[in-house]
């Protein structure tokens, strides 16, 4: 197989679950009529960006995709391999689309924090006034999807991550124990903690994705692409943790990183003379959650670069309006960035 081109994508699928099944407490169902809408909307979406593969995040029912996958006059089934073997209907997952012929091996879900994964601080020289703080989160909110795809035969196989980190909501603290002991205390300050839970959580799931990176990337040339929902933009702390804040050159240098990742989101950036780039909109806040993170063998100015960056697109039009039931569309931009096989030189 020699290819020359391809395009991943990252597609948050909105609480993809069965119609009048089940979703958290405070959601409705998807009532039959609702779910037509929804799957021929992703359908449309997912025949228009024709990726090769598609990481998707908050997945309940592999059974609700494979009805995205049927829908006429996509095509779409014959087209792609679904990874998605824990949505089972009862809880949210990560899953993915790949072309069929590019998967190898078997993907795995992981639940559980790497061992190496130890957010503890007693002792710290650099700051001795900071107080002691230890995490003991142990696993992630959403299952990492973690798969090898074979771009080339004369190439090693690409890892490929699908992660969906822990959301800016606020973390519901009120049926605590220790909030209902002393609610007086804590209730004028209910979105504070919970903001501040969340953000502890989401950091560290950061952490171990990075750790999970590190096992694969350091002192190896192992190509790396990590698609997903982060809840977070890119210079922000949880996206600086993920990519380890690699250098982008300009010009004609060269240089990469062993371990870092670069942003496609960057990437664009320096070929467009306007950024409007965009994912999610809450409170007419606009924001990039949605990211493309890829190793230096896909970075144009890495002296072990194998794949050229080609260009980003983003599907958010129908982010401007909030009538998602009605109209079946996400609550979230779907980002397209393609590739061409060109090795440096």
């Amino acid at each position: 197989m020699a290819r020359t081109t391809f395009s991943v994508a990252t597609f948050n699928m909105y609480n993809l679950q069965d119609a009048d099944t089940p979703l958290y407490p405070t959601s409705k169902p998807w009532t039959p009529e609702e779910f037509k809408r929804k799957s021929e909307w992703a359908a449309w979406q997912l025949g228009i960006i024709g990726a090769d593969i598609v990481g998707m995040q908050e997945v309940w029912s592999k059974s609700a995709l494979d009805a995205i996958l049927a829908v006429d006059p996509q095509g779409l089934a014959d087209e792609y391999d679904v990874l998605a073997t824990p949505a089972v209907g009862t809880s949210i997952t990560c899953a993915a689309l790949v072309r069929k012929g590019l998967l190898t091996g078997k993907p795995r879900w992981i639940t559980d924090f790497p061992k190496a994964v130890r957010l503890e601080s007693r002792d710290d020289p650099g700051d001795p006034q900071a107080p002691v703080i230890d995490v003991s989160i142990k696993s992630f909110s959403r299952p990492v999807l973690n798969f090898q795809v074979q771009l080339r035969d004369d190439e090693p196989p690409t890892e490929v991550f699908v992660v969906h980190l822990k959301s800016k909501l606020p973390t519901q603290i009120s049926k605590e124990a220790w909030y209902k002991k002393s609610s007086a205390t804590y209730r004028p300050h209910q979105q504070a903690l919970g903001d501040g839970i969340s953000t502890i959580r989401r950091t560290a799931e950061a952490v171990a994705v990075r750790v999970l990176l590190n096992g694969v990337m350091r002192d190896t040339e192992t190509p790396v692409i990590v698609l997903g929902d982060i809840n977070d933009g890119k210079e922000s702390n949880t996206a600086n943790i993920l990519t380890s804040q690699p250098r982008y050159l300009v010009g004609d240098s060269q240089g990469g990183s062993d371990f870092g990742l670069y942003s496609a989101q960057t990437l664009q950036e320096y070929r467009d003379t306007r950024d409007v780039y965009y994912t999610h909109v809450h409170q007419d806040l606009r924001e990039s959650l949605d990211h493309v993170l890829v190793s230096e063998q896909f970075y144009d100015h890495s002296r072990k670069r194998v794949w050229l960056f080609d260009g980003l697109l983003i599907n958010n039009d129908h982010l401007n309006f909030e009538n998602h039931r009605q109209t079946g569309t996400g609550d979230h931009g779907i980002v397209r960035v393609s590739f061409k096989h060109d090795p440096v030189k």
